[in-house]
């Protein structure tokens, strides 16, 4: 008779082969594992703690969604960065196009909730989320989640040298942005 691993023992890939077989405990273990790790990489991207939670909870929705389409060509969390990085793109979308609606209506913008941030490394983040796309992507893979290029390459489904470019560029607007504020 084969011996069953506890959850807390099961690697991923054992835990991900169980999960698409439809062994739910297998699937929240896995959850469990990574929700860290999601709602942190969610957090960088948007710099909120509400709008991390909901990019964090979408994502573990649309994972066991996508769960059985999971191949395991690549390490799971360059997937789990993947998805993080879509939903977290989807919801500055969706807020944006709310917020349009709401202008277009001439009603009071939604609170941001966004004040100053205090603190220098906040505001280092604060100014990494006005970069464009990719830049900010890729900024926040390298630096804030600490992925090589490669790494970070194979999560934006982009090649490491473009990598290199984006964090290249991004610094050079960094620099700009942060003289505007005054902070140099």
């Amino acid at each position: 008779m084969a011996m069953m691993l506890d959850e807390s023992e099961a690697s991923d890939a054992e835990l991900i082969g169980r999960a698409k077989g439809g062994d739910r405990r297998a699937f929240g273990k896995l959850l469990e594992r990574h929700y860290d790790f999601v709602y942190r990489a969610a957090y960088r991207w948007c710099g909120k703690k509400a709008d991390a939670e909901d990019v964090a909870q979408e994502v573990c929705v649309r994972l066991g969604r996508a769960i059985r389409d999971y191949h395991s060509s690549g390490a799971f969390t360059t997937w789990l960065y993947t998805m993080t990085l879509n939903a977290a793109r989807d919801m500055m979308r969706k807020t944006a196009r709310e917020a349009l609606k709401t202008d277009a209506y001439g009603a009071y913008a939604l609170i941001s909730g966004e004040a100053e941030p205090e603190d220098p490394t906040e505001a280092l983040w604060a100014a990494v989320r006005m970069l464009p796309g990719k830049q900010r992507d890729a900024v926040l893979l390298v630096y804030g989640e600490g992925l090589s290029h490669a790494a970070a390459a194979e999560a934006m489904g982009i090649s490491e040298t473009t990598v290199s470019w984006h964090i290249h560029e991004a610094k050079k607007r960094l620099k700009t942005l942060v003289r505007s504020a005054g902070e140099v």
